[in-house]
């Protein structure tokens, strides 16, 4: 059984609506109290003695985790466009921003956190939020709302800085910060699909091309982590595999196309399912007990926080390609479905026990940081929750509305 089984006429819109009403409200602020900005602080509730300063650079910054929040909110944007774009279609109510604009604000807010610049020291990182800018760029497009400028500039000052990165040093491949001692797969696979959506499809294959054939494991289906030089001169590899390294490639796959990307997108999805995921009890409906299903593997706190969301974003594209077959689109879907579903079924009440509770916060969720366990269990009342797993369910909860909505 799966949770579509046990719940066949779910609202995933709003649900999707949910999840962003409640990240927004429990982590989002403005950057300094600054007009025009927004930011997420990294976890909630905030010590209530620097509550105060929370959002602002006094606590942890984690460039990439709120490039993942820009791509949340472009995802809620796209579900108000196709309601209308109207006021009342906005995630949030009529008298709040859209969420179109929620992320451009989240923007500037990360130009100033991060020192007047889009740059940083880890490239992938920077891969995360030029893919954003750039589907936020398409939604600002069809919507006829400004920031595209903006959104071009973040492309200007981070293409180089992708050029730059990718050499033929170990054969080819991305290296994963400015340090150059590591290429792998969380740097390589998004620049790749970067390339591809911005017109470089030979850059995007070639990057591919040197994963296919430094860091694809034949025998697992699945791409491992990343590789270095070693002290010998031969190459060394990392052979972890990560939920979230099998999604920016699924996404380049399906981005270029062709027969061999498509048949190679194919076997990952497969792979996916034989190999990331975990056993979950699924209620069944009323009297009719409890089943065993499968979700997605999730992988705890910190940065490992958000690997199950990414993996799920690019499931529900390979969902709704008509070019993959009809049983992999299904196991595409039935994999986010049954994951969002899980993240949605172990939510509980946000009830902070110290601080203050901001207006907005109250009747809003808190999310399991592990799909397979519930919030109750992970996060019980009283304890600290990571930004990084909230964002994980609602990107995983998006895809699910994705994928219903194009049914």
């Amino acid at each position: 059984m799966t949770f579509a089984d046990a719940s066949p006429t779910v609202d995933w819109q709003e649900r999707a609506n949910v999840a962003a009403r409640s990240v927004t409200a429990l982590f989002g602020r403005k950057l300094f109290f600054l007009p025009g900005t927004h930011l997420a602080a990294v976890k909630w509730p905030a010590p209530a003695w620097r509550y105060g300063l929370k959002g602002t650079p006094l606590h942890p910054w984690h460039y990439w985790w709120q490039a993942h929040y820009v791509d949340c909110l472009v995802d809620a944007g796209r579900r108000e466009l196709g309601n209308g774009a109207a006021p009342a279609a906005r995630f949030d109510g009529p008298a709040q921003p859209s969420a179109g604009r929620l992320a451009s604000r989240l923007v500037t807010g990360m130009w100033l956190r991060n020192g007047f610049s889009f740059v940083n020291n880890y490239y992938d990182d920077m891969a995360w939020l030029a893919l954003a800018t750039h589907r936020l760029d398409e939604l600002a497009e069809e919507t006829c709302n400004p920031g595209r400028r903006r959104n071009a500039r973040v492309r200007t000052s981070l293409t180089p800085q992708f050029d730059e990165a990718c050499t033929g040093d170990l054969g080819g491949g991305a290296f994963w910060s400015k340090q150059r001692d590591f290429k792998n797969t969380p740097a390589t696979a998004p620049i790749a699909l970067f390339y591809a959506r911005t017109g470089n499809p030979a850059k995007a294959q070639s990057l591919l091309d040197w994963l296919d054939a430094t860091l694809f494991d034949p025998d697992q289906g699945l791409y491992l982590d990343g590789a270095r030089l070693g002290p010998e001169g031969t190459v060394v590899v990392d052979r972890a595999v990560y939920t979230y390294n099998q999604g920016p490639v699924l996404g380049a796959l399906l981005e270029l196309g062709g027969d061999r990307n498509l048949a190679r997108a194919a076997e990952l999805v497969d792979a996916v399912d034989r190999l990331l995921t975990v056993p979950v009890q699924v209620s069944a409906a009323k009297g009719a007990g409890d089943a065993e299903g499968r979700v997605l593997r999730c992988e705890g706190t910190g940065d490992g926080g958000l690997f199950t969301g990414i993996l799920s974003r690019y499931l529900a594209l390979a969902a709704a390609d008509a070019r993959l077959s009809v049983r992999t689109r299904a196991t595409a879907a039935r994999l986010v479905l049954d994951t969002a579903g899980a993240f949605w079924e172990g939510q509980r009440p946000a009830r902070p026990t110290g601080g203050p509770v901001h207006k907005g916060q109250h009747g809003r969720s808190v999310f399991p940081q592990h799909a397979s366990h519930p919030a109750d269990t992970s996060y019980p009342p009283g304890s600290v929750v990571e930004l990084s797993t909230q964002l994980q369910a609602w990107m995983a909860i998006e895809a699910a509305a994705s994928i219903a909505g194009a049914e």
